[in-house]
């Protein structure tokens, strides 16, 4: 790992936390005006001791010394007490909109990103960084800021007292924060980075297996998955092992540097004791002043290397925040569809995958009237499901333009181009929700009696009143508590709901019995009517019905027909694909 990375990185996550700081800038100015009044109090307490054994020794009154002692005393603890107050009116509103702001960025990143993403690792990079901006501000505000404005008045009363000893302590402080500063930035942080990415992945890991847990038990997979995980584990323990030992050697270094300045400034102040140039009052200030020197370095070291912590764990989110979104609109001007648009075309669209060779569509043309109902077949990987993402946006062009309803989809932000598709997918993904959030999710508007409509045209109606909560029932992380045929039905109950003018169907009754089959199957082309419909059909038997077929292969539409026109050709694709099906069932 780089020195310039690393510094990079420090300078990423300030920037970051800073722009969040500045949405509550007078918090801040609190902290800060608070801090400076609390380390002044402090800074002053080795010249007041100093003071009180003056007095002492030379037999005059002590107590003024002593209550001007406890008056900066109070002052300080009042002064720490509400700034710790203010920074966690700072740090929770913080912690909040970094983690909402990183919620909404992912949900708005490519689907490319989604496909080669864990979603538990997304989600520890996302909480511990939130976490790190809590250390970050203690760190900085309360720790390290007052640690140096110390550091430097006590340096400064000292050089007051002699300047070989200001020297001599000011030198030490350097070498110090030097050593630490070098140590913790271009030794500790690239192991400790190293580990973070491998703790990502252990959470991923875990993810991973459990949401899958279902395919390990029918597999009798759990030894194969036990065997993954200490695999995975065994690197994160051999990096966050090394990240830990170098801290180790980091901290020994700085405490020895500082037994070092601790023996350079008190031997100074002795020598000078014995040549009668400094007398007990002023030997007392040198040895309070050092205790606090000592033990403010101390503290820095300790801060550096947790501000260290902090950068290398905030640093996944922060990098995480600077991934491009999906483009909401990528050309300009910005416009709006007619109501219903419903009219599809593919005029001379050019797409290919990021990394391939060739790309799958090359001059792609293609039109579907408003109210065609047409299957979309092929074999599997000649450009079906690409062919309706195009149309999503959820993959963008490369060349050439696709319009609905005569208007460049390009040019339509993409919640007023979605809301206008239907989506119901082979495999549908409900949220750990009631029955009837999951179905109104098209159309969060919707009354109790538009749902339950829509439950009953998808066939769904029957078997969500046996459950013992109706639609209130929660169905369980990604639907997990219904069957895949009911799961199914309640996805079709939600592209019922949305009533969209374009409906896209991926072999939707796959995973439907017989009897629930018919019944979707007689709803469905009631909704299509009026629709523009896509059906991508592995099933050929399902798109029998349809106005028109559109036989895919290698990024080419080979043949465009009716079924019976499709049928009639003797050496056709289709007819070959629907032989095969035949005889195979």
């Amino acid at each position: 790992m780089s020195h310039f990375s690393t510094n990079g990185a420090f300078a990423r996550v300030f920037a970051f936390t800073f722009r969040l700081w500045m949405r509550q800038s007078g918090k801040v100015a609190i902290i800060l005006a608070l801090v400076l009044i609390s380390t002044a109090a402090d800074i002053a307490v080795p010249v007041i001791t100093g003071q009180l054994v003056d007095a002492v020794a030379g037999a005059n009154t002590p107590w003024r010394a002593f209550a001007a002692l406890l008056a900066f005393g109070v002052l300080s603890i009042a002064a720490k007490i509400l700034s710790y107050f203010f920074i966690i009116d700072l740090t929770i509103p913080t912690m909040r909109s970094a983690e909402a702001e990183a919620f909404a960025h992912v949900q708005r990143l490519p689907a490319d990103w989604h496909a080669n993403a864990f979603a538990g690792s997304t989600v520890r990079k996302i909480t511990r960084g939130a976490w790190a901006l809590d250390d970050m501000g203690d760190l900085l505000l309360l720790a390290l800021l007052p640690s140096v404005l110390i550091l430097l008045g006590t340096i400064g009363t000292l050089t007051a007292f002699r300047w070989e000893v200001g020297l001599v302590a000011g030198a030490g402080a350097v070498v110090f924060l030097a050593l630490s500063l070098s140590l913790t930035l271009f030794w500790v942080a690239p192991a400790a980075r190293l580990a973070n990415a491998q703790d990502s992945r252990v959470s991923g890991a875990l993810a991973d297996a459990i949401t899958s847990n279902g395919v390990v038990r029918a597999h009798a997979g759990e030894l194969r998955e036990d065997a993954r995980l200490t695999g995975v584990l065994t690197k994160w323990a051999h990096r966050t092992r090394r990240t830990w030992r170098r801290g180790t050697w980091s901290g020994l270094s700085q405490d020895m540097t500082i037994w070092g300045l601790r023996a350079a400034v008190l031997g100074g102040a002795l020598l000078a004791y014995t040549r009668d140039l400094a007398d007990a009052g002023e030997i007392a200030f040198v040895v309070s002043a050092l205790g606090m020197l000592d033990g403010y370095l101390r503290q820095m070291g300790n801060h550096v290397r947790g501000l260290q912590k902090a950068v290398n764990d905030a640093e996944e989110l922060v990098d995480l925040m600077s991934d491009p979104r999906e483009q909401s609109v990528a050309r300009q001007p910005e416009t709006g569809l007619p109501p219903r648009a419903a009219a599809l075309a593919f005029d001379h669209v050019h797409y290919g995958y990021a990394g391939a060779a060739t790309p799958l569509f090359t001059g792609l043309d293609v039109t579907i009237p408003a109210g065609q109902k047409v299957g979309l077949v092929g074999r599997s990987g000649s450009g079906k499901t690409t062919f309706v993402k195009l149309i999503q946006r959820i993959h963008e062009v490369t060349d050439g333009a696709i319009t609905l309803g005569g208007v460049d989809i390009a040019r339509v932000p993409l919640h007023a181009l979605r809301r206008h598709i239907a989506l119901v997918p082979q495999e549908p993904v409900l949220f750990h929700r009631s029955l009837a959030e999951n179905i109104a999710y098209a159309r969060p508007d919707a009354t109790m009696q538009d749902i339950c409509a829509a439950a009953a045209r998808a066939g769904a109606a029957d078997f969500i009143k046996r459950l013992p909560k109706g639609f209130g029932t929660e169905v369980g992380e990604r639907g997990v508590k219904l069957s895949g045929g009911e799961r199914q039905r309640v996805a079709i109950a939600r592209a019922f709901l949305s009533d969209a003018p374009v409906l896209v169907m991926d072999e939707a009754t796959s995973s439907l019995d017989s009897e629930a089959e018919a019944k979707v199957a007689q709803a469905a082309e009631r909704l299509m009517e009026g629709r523009t419909t896509l059906v991508i059909a592995h099933r050929l038997a399902t798109v029998e019905r349809m106005d028109r077929i559109l036989v895919f292969d290698q990024g080419r539409i080979v043949e465009d027909g009716t079924p019976a026109d499709l049928m009639a050709r003797k050496n056709g694709l289709y007819r070959a694909l629907r032989a095969r099906q035949t005889l195979a069932g």
